[in-house]
Order: structure tokens, then C-alpha cells, then sequence
């Protein structure tokens, strides 16, 4: 005979019964009862309510007898958002070690998140690869999912911080160095004026590790200037949008005979010796590569220097030519010129935005993407058709740009 759960008696008169019904099991009870338990599954603790209800009547209490037909059903197949993030960060990075350093967790402790999701699924998520691993056909489609739970995940944060006010809470933007100093620090001294209870914080790094910084939460907003392999705009891990094109010019030596010039055809270079990263270092010198050949000439490069205040001093020391981006600034101390440059195509690069995809309407994102907004709108050298600031002053030494 089924067995008759036992309960205790609330100061309300009704029943809370604490034990777990069986399939099959009968309950008696003479009062309204909640039946109420704790049971784990698959290291998850959940609490089961069940009411039960039993009608009074004028003469007396009537007996309600409830049977259990079944367990109450808990949907178990739930994913941990940590465990997949995991997994999309081994997906981004390539390896267990470098995921791990990129999430500050040990290589071991990413393998058990794998190994925990796995189970979780009821797949198969790596396989081996020579000393290595890779993803199987399941992961890759795990993730493709993921990315639009993560999206979507993003989408309701940024509802609650609209709710929430906006004013108050931590954004992070990171970006290259001349994004840096150009656009990220004015607009981070511009947030902080206006929303006072707003912790913003600021990381240099380059393109590519602006993109695991997003990925791994680290940084909020990236501006970037996009290089060979960078995410498709269709990547739905990322939401990119233009922010500006920022112009080229040229770096002459003072004193040299194309610094008296108010403009620059790149053309007129051809002859020069060149200044320029090695070639696999940055994108630098494949962009002056390309923008160099579509006007008939490969640049004679005789120095490679990457870092911007270096090309300056070795143009500024008579070795050379360069074409060097606007925001990036020149020591005073370089007697350089730089001066606007010409070609049959515009010489620029695009910088982007970069959020992670669901993000972008997030309150506090949208605050500091509205503060570059206004430091691009009001910086002078970004202003359409404004010549560097060293263009007017172009046959005296020492002079250089700070925009």
C-alpha cells in the first residue's frame, strides 16, 4: 500500500509536507498542504513545490486523498553559460592554453568546463589532433547557437541597465595606441565629467587581442583599425560599425624638397628612400604597399622601424620618407614635416567600433560610444578636408603635429 506522507502543522492551519513523493504514492491530508522538496541533479539543487488543496465543509473536514501520478518534471537539459563560454574561447584561441590564459583560468580547469559541458550535452566536444585537440562537428554547432544565446544574453543587459539608469557602473574600452591617444582618452575624460558615478578604465593593446578582450569580457568597447583575418561583419559574436576614416599624410625630413609643398602627391615619393614596419609585423606595410602600387611604383624601403615615434626620428634624421596615420602624435623635438598626401584613390584607414554582438544598446556602452562620437566630431584633425596641423608652418624645423 502506498505510503501516506507524513507532514507538520503550520500556525495557519495548513500543512507543509517535506518529503519527496514517489511515483504512485497517495497523500492524505484534512487541510490545504504544500508538498515541498530538495532533491540535486546533475549538481544542481531544486526546490519542488506542489499544492494541494481540500475543501471544508459545513460538517466537518472532508479527507482529500492526492496520488502522484508522476514526478514532477524539471527540464534538465540546461547549459551553463560559463561552461559555453569556455568553449567559445577555445574555439576563438585554438588551444586549451591559450583559451585559458585569455579566461585567467588554468588549462586543467578549462578541460574540466569542457569536460562538465560535455556531460551536460551529451556529446562529444574535443578530439584529439596530433599533440593537440580540435572541436567536433557538435561544438561547431554548440557555438553557432551560442553565439546567439550570448547575444541575446547581451541584449537583456542592456534592457536592465536601461532600467536601471545608466549613470553609475564600470565601462571598459581598449584600443591601439594612436586610438589611445587620439579618441579614447579625451572621450574616457568626457564620460567622467559627465556621469560622475561611472568607473571607466582604459587598455592599449593591438587588433587582434582587441577582439579576445571582448570576447573574454574584458574590455566593453574596441576601436580598432581592421587587419588581415579580422572577423567578418557578419560574425554575429561581434557587432562592428565604421567610426571614422582617419586620413594619411606624409613625413618629410624639415628642410627636405617636398616640405615646402602644400599638398604631396604620393607619386612624387617613388624615388624616396621609405621608413616602414617589417613586413609581417603590422598591416602598416602592407597598406603603403598597396596604396603605393595602384600609383605605379614599389617604394624603396631601406629601414624598418614599427613604433611611430621611431619612424618620425629616423625621418626627422634625413633617412628617409613615410606616410603616417593623423592621430598618431610626433614629438616636438622631431624636425619633421608632414604634409597632406594625394592619389588617384583616397589614403585612409577605417577605424571601427567594436562591441560584442547584443551589446551595443547596453546604456553604459552607448554612453561611451556617443563620447567618441563628440571627440571625433571635434578633434581637428579629423575634420573633413582639415590639413595636419603642421601643414601650415611646413619650412619650419621642429615643427610637427600633436593631433
Amino acid at each position: 500500500m502506498p505510503e501516506t506522507l507524513g507532514g507538520v502543522r503550520g500556525s495557519s492551519g495548513a500543512r507543509t509536507i517535506r518529503s519527496r513523493p514517489q511515483a504512485g504514492q497517495r497523500l492524505q491530508t484534512t487541510v490545504p498542504s504544500l508538498v515541498v522538496w530538495r532533491e540535486t541533479s546533475t549538481g544542481v539543487l531544486f526546490v519542488r513545490v506542489v499544492m494541494v488543496m481540500s475543501r471544508v465543509s459545513t460538517r466537518g473536514t472532508v479527507r482529500v486523498h492526492f496520488t502522484f501520478l508522476g514526478r514532477y518534471v524539471q527540464n534538465d537539459f540546461m547549459i551553463d553559460l560559463r561552461r559555453l563560454h569556455v568553449l567559445r574561447a577555445v574555439h576563438q584561441h585554438g588551444t586549451v592554453t591559450a583559451a585559458a590564459a585569455a579566461l585567467h583560468l588554468t588549462p586543467s580547469a578549462v578541460s574540466h568546463q569542457l569536460r562538465e559541458l560535455a556531460r551536460e550535452l551529451k556529446v562529444s566536444l574535443i578530439e584529439p589532433q596530433g599533440r593537440g585537440i580540435r572541436l567536433t562537428s557538435a561544438a561547431h554547432l554548440v557555438i553557432e547557437h551560442g553565439d546567439a544565446l550570448f547575444a541575446r544574453w547581451e541584449e537583456a543587459e542592456s534592457a536592465l541597465a536601461a532600467y536601471r539608469g545608466g549613470e553609475a557602473g564600470l565601462l571598459r574600452l581598449c584600443g591601439f595606441p594612436s586610438a589611445v591617444t587620439g579618441l579614447i582618452a579625451p572621450a574616457t575624460a568626457l564620460l567622467r565629467k559627465r556621469y560622475p558615478g561611472l568607473t571607466v578604465e582604459v587598455t592599449e593593446c593591438e587588433a587582434a587581442a582587441g577582439f579576445d578582450m571582448l570576447m573574454s569580457t574584458d574590455a566593453d568597447i574596441a576601436v580598432l583599425a581592421p587587419p588581415d583575418g579580422f572577423p567578418h561583419p557578419g560574425d554575429s559574436r561581434f557587432d562592428q560599425k565604421s567610426l571614422v576614416e582617419e586620413p594619411f599624410d606624409i613625413l618629410v625630413p624639415a628642410g627636405h624638397p617636398l616640405a615646402h609643398r602644400e599638398v604631396v602627391p604620393l607619386a612624387d615619393a617613388a624615388s624616396e628612400d621609405w621608413v616602414l614596419p617589417l613586413p609581417d609585423s603590422c598591416d602598416h606595410h602592407r597598406r603603403v604597399m598597396v596604396f603605393c602600387a595602384a600609383e605605379g611604383f614599389t617604394p624603396r624601403v631601406t629601414h624598418h622601424v614599427q613604433d611611430w615615434s621611431a619612424i618620425s626620428a629616423m625621418v626627422g634624421h634625413g633617412l628617409g620618407v613615410s606616410l603616417f596615420p593623423r592621430l598618431s602624435e610626433i614629438p616636438a623635438s622631431h624636425p619633421v614635416v608632414r604634409l597632406p598626401v594625394t592619389a588617384g584613390t583616397p589614403l585612409f584607414r577605417r577605424l571601427l567600433s567594436c562591441v560584442r554582438g547584443g551589446s551595443r544598446d547596453h546604456l553604459l556602452i552607448r554612453h561611451g560610444l556617443e563620447a567618441l562620437t563628440e571627440v571625433i566630431a571635434t578633434h581637428p584633425a579629423l575634420t573633413p578636408d582639415r590639413a595636419p596641423v603642421a601643414a601650415s608652418t611646413v619650412s619650419t624645423v621642429g615643427t610637427a603635429s600633436t593631433a
